[in-house]
């Protein structure tokens, strides 16, 4: 006799985020409206989300990147900004490959702080699996005794050599950090290419790199020059210092700093898991 059968889990985990990050009802004063899920304002939140989400998880194993937003509203909250709820698929940033459905709400303050994002996944990669990634790139990194040295990743034809995608990966994650922090609700950014990359050897048992990153950032279409020292050790938060050169300008501290000189400034901050 049939009876009723179990939810799958995935599915089951997926409705407990939904009713998690769901849009309370409007406060007296904020205006609330639905956007069109290919709204550009409403891809930028999502990718900003995804920014946030690779930079916290400090995982070059499970970076995604943004598949197609299902579903965005946005909310005028008076002396506060802008706030996003946004449904959406995310990809394998490496593979393209499906990496689950996600759940954010992303603020935009009317302050200079960097955004305020809230995001939860659902997994389709078997965390086992990105742990023994996330070690075996590790030891590539410990074990080594010249220090890793590399140029224009990728190429210009787009391609990486397999020795250089680890490099690859962790500058991914790094420049996640930076993009989160940059980004505002009109200006998003993609990460373009690792200009250089030069590893530090260290006593201890961190792995260190330093990078040259080229940003694109859009709408503008401007390419933005990031040096960034990175510090990572898998299950730690991931350390990034930087500073931002762009085309038209001279060097950038990022956002989220509201006041000191912009010039020679280095930006530090952990992940808090």
């Amino acid at each position: 006799m049939p009876g009723l059968s179990a939810a799958p889990p995935a599915a089951f985990l997926l409705l407990l985020l939904l009713l998690s990050l769901s849009p309370p009802l409007p406060a007296a004063g904020a205006a609330e409206r639905e956007l069109a899920a290919d709204s550009r304002l409403a891809a930028g939140a999502a990718r900003l989300a995804l920014h946030y989400l690779n930079s916290q998880t400090a995982s070059p194993g499970a970076l995604r990147a943004l598949g197609q937003v299902r579903k965005a509203t946005l909310k005028s909250i008076p002396d506060s900004g802008h706030k996003y709820y946004l449904q959406f698929t995310a990809e394998d940033y490496k593979t393209g490959e499906d990496a689950g459905s996600c759940l954010a709400t992303v603020l935009y303050p009317k302050t200079k702080a960097q955004p305020v994002v809230n995001i939860k996944c659902t997994h389709t990669k078997d965390l086992q699996k990105i742990h023994e990634e996330d070690n075996r790139l590790y030891r590539k990194f410990r074990h080594q005794t010249k220090p890793i040295m590399g140029n224009n990743i990728p190429d210009s034809y787009g391609n990486i050599e397999p020795a250089l995608e680890p490099v690859w990966a962790l500058a991914v994650a790094g420049s996640s950090y930076i993009m989160w922090e940059k980004s505002t609700e009109n200006l998003g950014y993609f990460m373009a290419q690792v200009k250089s990359a030069k590893q530090w050897i260290r006593k201890d048992d961190f792995i260190e790199f330093d990078y040259t990153v080229l940003l694109h950032e859009v709408p503008t279409q401007e390419i933005i020059s990031c040096h960034m020292r990175l510090t990572w050790l898998p299950g730690h938060p991931l350390k990034v210092k930087y500073f931002c050169t762009s085309e038209n300008q001279g060097p950038d501290d990022g956002s989220g700093m509201e006041s000191g000189s912009a010039a020679g400034i280095l930006h530090e901050r952990g992940a808090n898991f």
